[in-house]
C-alpha cells in the first residue's frame, strides 16, 4: 500500500482497498495452488475492462477507422506456452474459419496461412473469403471486365510484353522481376494490404516502403502504390505507436506586448525542488511583467491556493500595485474558488493558458530555467541554501539588461538606473528642484516603454521566422478525426497517441475542442502540436 504505482488501474484499486482493514500476506508462486480471480483474470481487450472506462485513454480495437468493433487482427498459428480460456475460444473460432489451401507459389504458402478470417473480395454473388487460393483468384479475374479485356487482347503491342497466361491465371511481369498474378478490382485489394501490413506473420505494421515492396513481389494492380500508401497512412495502430520525427505542428503565435508596465503579469509555481531547503521550502512562486520582464519571486513550503493568494496580496499588490491581468496555468491552486473570488474582488482579469500547452505561459517558464541555473551556481554543495540565494538571483535579473527588450527591467519599473552595492557613488548629495521633474520622468518612462515594445516585436518576428521554418501549420475542420499525443508518463510499449477523437469546435487559431468517438463524455481542449490527423483511407 505504500508503493508508488505507475499503473493507473493499480492506483485506483489501491485507493479503493484503503477503506478496508486487512493484512497482506505474500504466497510463493509454487505454493499458491488456488490463485484468486484478480491476479489471474485475463483481459483480452481494453474496452472489455469496465474499470478502464473512466480513464481518458482508449485504445482503438480495429486497425482501420472504418472497421467494426468486432473486427480483430489475425492471430498467428504460433501459440504461447500459457493460453487463457477466452484466448482458446478465439483460436478455435479462428481455426474454424481459416482453411489451409495451396497458394500461388510455394514461397507464399506459410505467409498466407496467417490470412485474416474476415478478408474477402467483392463479386457478383455472395462475398467469398479470400485465403490466397489460386482458384479463387482465377474466378475473380474472370469476373473483372478490365482483366478479361487484357486476357482477350494479349497479342496487342501494349499488352504482349507485360501480360501472359499461366495455367489460366493472368500474370504480369516487369523487367528484372518475377511474374506475379494480376489482382482484380474490389475488396481483394484491401484484403491483400491487410495481410501484408496488419497481420503478425506477414506485415507487423511496418511502413509504406516495406509494405509496397512486399506486395509488389507477390501481386500487381495499377493503383497499388497509391492504395498501399493511403492504407498505411490510415492505420490507427501505426499512428498511435510510431514516433514522429519531425517538428511539432503549428506556427508560432506570440503574445503581443501590452500597452504598459503592470498590465499583464505571468504567474507560476516552480517545483517541488529537491532537496528541501533547511528552512523547509520546496517551491518557488514567481510572477513576471510581460512588458518590462520585471520578476518577483518567493520560496514557499507548498503550492496551495492560499499560498498563491497570500503571495499575490503581500508581495505583489501591496508593494507594486494591482495589475490589470494575470496569466496562469490550469493548476488547482490557480483555478480554486478562493483565487477566483480574490481576483474578482480586486478587479483583476484572470487568464488561463491552454491545457497541456505550457508555451502559452512561456515567459515565466523560460525564466524558471534561467533561475535554476543561477541558484545552483550560488548554492552550497548540498544545495540546502537555495532559498537564501533566490533574492540575489532575482535582484541581479531585474538589474541586468534583458536580451529581448534591450532595457533593464528595474529601469522600466522605477524610471531610474539601479545602483548596485559596489558601485562608486559621489559622496556629495545635491538636491535639485525642477518644476518639470514629473513630466520629465513620465516622458523618460514612456520612451523606455516604447523602445521595449519595439524591441519585443522585432524579437518576436525573428523567433517566429526561425520557429516556422520547415514546420507544418495544419488546420482542422469540424468532424475531422485526430489522435492526441499521450503526455502522461509512459512505458516503452504504451501508445504514443490516444484516440481517435473528433473535432467538435474550433476555439482559436491553434486550439480545438475534441470528443472521443466512443466515449462521448470525454472531451479535451488541445492545440495542433498535440494532434495528428487520422486518414480514412
Amino acid at each position: 500500500m505504500r508503493k508508488s504505482q505507475m499503473n493507473d488501474k493499480c492506483e485506483r484499486w489501491r485507493l479503493r482497498l484503503q477503506s478496508y482493514d486487512f493484512t497482506i500476506k505474500h504466497i510463493k508462486g509454487k505454493s499458491n495452488t488456488m490463485p484468486d480471480y484478480l491476479s489471474r483474470s485475463p483481459v483480452d481487450h481494453a474496452e472489455d475492462d469496465m474499470d478502464d472506462k473512466a480513464l481518458p485513454t482508449s485504445i482503438s480495437i480495429g486497425t482501420q477507422t472504418d472497421a467494426s468493433d468486432n473486427d480483430t487482427l489475425l492471430t498467428s498459428s504460433i501459440v504461447g506456452m500459457v493460453t487463457t480460456r477466452s484466448r482458446s475460444r478465439q483460436l478455435a473460432q479462428s481455426d474454424h474459419h481459416t482453411t489451409t489451401q495451396s497458394n500461388i507459389n510455394r514461397s507464399d504458402i506459410q505467409n498466407h496461412q496467417s490470412t485474416s478470417s474476415n478478408s474477402t473480395i467483392t463479386t457478383d454473388g455472395p462475398r467469398i473469403e479470400y485465403t490466397g487460393n489460386i482458384d479463387q483468384l482465377k474466378q475473380a479475374q474472370q469476373k473483372d471486365s478490365d482483366l478479361q479485356h487484357i486476357t482477350n487482347n494479349l497479342t496487342d503491342d501494349k499488352y504482349v510484353n507485360s501480360y501472359f497466361l499461366q495455367e489460366g491465371l493472368l500474370m504480369h511481369h516487369e523487367h528484372n522481376s518475377k511474374p506475379v498474378p494480376c489482382v482484380p478490382k474490389g475488396e481483394i485489394h484491401r484484403d491483400i494490404m491487410k495481410i501484408y501490413h496488419d497481420t503478425q506473420a506477414n506485415g507487423a505494421h511496418f511502413g509504406r516502403d516495406k509494405t509496397i515492396k512486399k506486395i509488389k513481389a507477390r501481386y500487381y494492380w495499377n493503383t497499388m502504390t497509391s492504395d498501399i500508401t493511403n492504407y498505411v497512412k490510415s492505420c490507427v495502430r501505426c499512428n498511435q505507436n510510431n514516433p514522429i520525427r519531425c517538428k511539432p505542428a503549428g506556427h508560432l503565435n506570440p503574445i503581443e506586448p501590452p500597452e504598459g508596465v503592470w498590465h499583464l503579469l505571468s504567474m507560476d509555481f516552480h517545483g517541488p525542488i529537491t532537496p528541501t531547503s533547511r528552512h523547509g521550502n520546496k517551491y518557488i512562486i514567481s510572477i513576471t511583467d510581460v512588458l518590462s520582464k520585471f520578476v518577483i519571486a518567493k520560496a514557499v513550503r507548498d503550492c496551495t491556493a492560499d499560498t498563491a493568494a497570500r503571495f499575490l496580496q503581500e508581495e505583489v499588490i501591496c508593494k507594486y500595485g494591482t495589475p490589470k491581468c494575470v496569466l496562469t496555468d490550469n493548476g488547482t491552486h490557480f483555478t480554486s474558488n478562493m483565487m477566483e473570488h480574490l481576483l474578482k474582488r480586486l478587479g483583476i482579469t484572470h487568464l488561463y493558458s491552454t491545457p497541456y500547452h505550457p508555451q502559452t505561459n512561456g515567459q515565466i517558464e523560460r525564466f524558471n530555467s534561467t533561475m535554476d541555473a543561477k541558484i545552483a551556481a550560488l548554492s552550497n554543495q548540498c544545495r540546502s541554501d537555495w532559498d537564501d540565494q533566490l533574492p540575489f538571483v532575482i535582484f541581479n535579473y531585474n538589474t541586468s539588461s534583458h536580451s529581448t527588450t534591450k532595457t533593464i527591467p528595474f529601469e522600466l519599473m522605477y524610471g531610474r538606473s539601479p545602483v548596485l552595492p559596489f558601485d562608486l557613488q559621489n559622496p556629495i548629495v545635491s538636491l535639485q528642484q525642477s518644476p518639470h521633474y514629473t513630466q520629465n520622468i513620465r516622458q523618460y518612462i514612456s520612451h523606455l516603454t516604447n523602445n521595449a515594445k519595439t524591441n519585443i516585436i522585432h524579437a518576436q518576428r525573428q523567433y517566429k521566422s526561425r520557429y516556422d521554418t520547415n514546420r507544418s501549420n495544419p488546420t482542422y475542420s469540424i468532424n475531422d478525426l485526430v489522435l492526441i499525443k499521450n503526455i502522461r508518463p509512459r512505458h516503452k510499449f504504451d501508445i504514443r497517441y490516444e484516440g481517435p477523437f473528433r473535432i467538435i469546435r474550433r476555439l482559436g487559431v491553434k486550439t480545438y475542442l475534441v470528443q472521443h468517438v466512443k466515449l462521448l463524455a470525454l472531451t479535451r481542449q488541445v492545440t495542433v502540436d498535440l494532434l495528428i490527423p487520422v486518414s480514412t483511407g
